[in-house]
């Protein structure tokens, strides 16, 4: 693969992973654990970077994350970095403009894999999606998805976070539709 060979920029880790549409009459919540990450996400409007607040529910401990994900010819395999922040450096650079998407993610482990449920709010409320990650392409179309992740979205870009903080909820509703209601 192109990305992986020529563009894998200096101290990146490629990150495998698919999602899914969680189908939201289903009982996902029967085999989520009892914790769970409150993920206030702020999409850069300069770049590919994403600064990242998380709270753990069990915890209320809070850490902070800057992450730029590379463009890459694969949705299934993204060169990733991160780092992570003090309070005060999180501070600094949540004043630089972006967007931001808040959700509650819930993790359901099955067939030793850690499946994050991710429960938007604010103007995403309704929308669920369900991803796993994986060390390999090979070992990510191997993974069984639980019955509650319905439909494959891992290749629409309207499900990545970097667009997702730009949607309206028209957009929101209509990629819905768009996905469940295909034959």
């Amino acid at each position: 693969m192109l990305f992986m060979q020529e563009r894998n920029p200096r101290y990146t880790r490629i990150e495998y992973e698919r999602r899914f549409l969680v189908d939201p009459a289903a009982d996902w919540q029967r085999n989520a654990k009892p914790v769970s990450k409150l993920l206030d996400d702020r999409y850069l409007t300069c770049g590919k970077l994403r600064l990242r607040r998380i709270e753990d529910s069990d915890t209320d401990r809070i850490a902070w994350k800057l992450t730029k994900k590379y463009d890459s010819d694969s949705p299934f395999a993204q060169p990733v970095v991160s780092v992570w922040l003090s309070s005060e450096e999180y501070e600094a650079l949540s004043g630089l403009p972006g967007h931001s998407v808040s959700k509650r993610r819930y993790y359901d482990e099955r067939d030793g894999l850690i499946f994050s449920i991710d429960v938007f709010h604010g103007e995403l409320d309704g929308l669920i999606l369900c991803e796993t990650e994986s060390e390999s392409l090979a070992g990510l179309s191997a993974v069984r998805f639980p019955p509650y992740a319905r439909w494959e979205v891992t290749e629409d870009v309207f499900f990545t976070g970097g667009f997702l903080c730009r949607a309206g909820r028209p957009h929101l509703e209509a990629a819905i539709a768009r996905i469940t209601e295909s034959p």
